[in-house]
């Protein structure tokens, strides 16, 4: 199967037994009971598939002037496309003197040009699960989770990561600007974390011989476990496009953007090792 090795397979599935079991719960109990309003060959599982994709995909969050967060279809506003550097970010909210929901621009969209819609802060796993579709540009909410556990505290400030990211995921470490020794392109909290779980005494960050040594064990260790996550994606297989229908192309290009953001991971922990050696070498010398 096309996305072997993803996280995103297993999502799919997920999502798909949330849904069967919720028209499980419905159907034909429903039709049962009251078969003029729930007709059995209107209320099919392809058809309450079908709703759900399109209540999914194109369902807006609004804030009305009630002060209640409603899910709504918006007329018009379903055919704008999203994108990462959207004409149309800040919308939601009903004006309570107009009563009508407005969409402004954020930026000039020029006559005969497509006009984007920001759908959100959302990873390319959950815009193909959802509304089908990779972003064109480069997504910087792109993250692959990973399973460590993890106890949030005060000292993750001094970092200076995204709010909401945790030890649990990275990206692509060409979004870093920092790929200096001690961040390596790689989120703070990762390595605070390793760096509690190597030496739990640990208080601060300096080019000391036990630092450095600390820091080449958790790149190793990173890099070995990515280099695992990159062997279960497997090669990238061209001809799996080719006469392929649109969902395996995206499934495709999806596990490529994968294989991407791991394989600059791997690079980045390699440079980082480099760069330890270097320093260590230095200080023992």
């Amino acid at each position: 199967m096309t996305l072997d090795g993803t996280l995103l397979l297993e999502e799919i599935a997920q999502a798909k037994e949330h849904l069967r079991l919720q028209y499980d719960e419905l159907f034909p109990a429903l039709s049962n009971d009251h078969p003029g309003t729930f007709p059995p060959e209107l209320y099919t599982w392809k058809q309450f598939l079908w709703a759900c994709e399109l209540w999914y995909s194109n369902s807006m969050k609004i804030m009305f002037s009630d002060g209640n967060l409603r899910m709504c279809l918006i007329p018009i506003a379903g055919f704008l496309n999203h994108s990462t550097f959207a004409h149309v970010v800040n919308y939601g909210k009903v004006d309570s003197v107009t009563n009508t929901l407005r969409f402004p621009l954020s930026r000039p969209c020029s006559k005969g040009e497509q006009c984007f819609l920001s759908y959100g802060n959302f990873s390319s796993s959950h815009l193909l699960t959802f509304y089908g579709f990779l972003p064109r540009l480069e997504n910087p909410y792109d993250v692959i989770p990973l399973d460590i556990d993890i106890v949030m505290d005060e000292d993750f400030e001094e970092g200076g990561f995204t709010p909401g990211w945790t030890s649990h995921m990275v990206r692509g470490t060409w979004f870093s600007k920092n790929h200096g020794i001690f961040h390596y392109g790689l989120p703070f909290p990762l390595l605070d974390h390793m760096r509690r779980a190597q030496c739990a005494s640990l208080k601060t960050i300096a080019l000391t011989p036990e630092n450095l040594e600390i820091e080449l064990e958790i790149l190793g260790d990173l890099c070995l476990t990515f280099e695992a996550m990159m062997e279960s994606l497997g090669d990238a297989d061209n001809d799996e496009q080719v006469n392929a229908g649109w969902d395996i192309k995206l499934a495709v290009e999806f596990k490529d953007l994968q294989r991407r953001i791991v394989s600059s991971v791997v690079k980045s922990c390699k440079a980082g090792c480099e760069l330890l050696e270097f320093e260590l070498q230095k200080c023992i010398s």
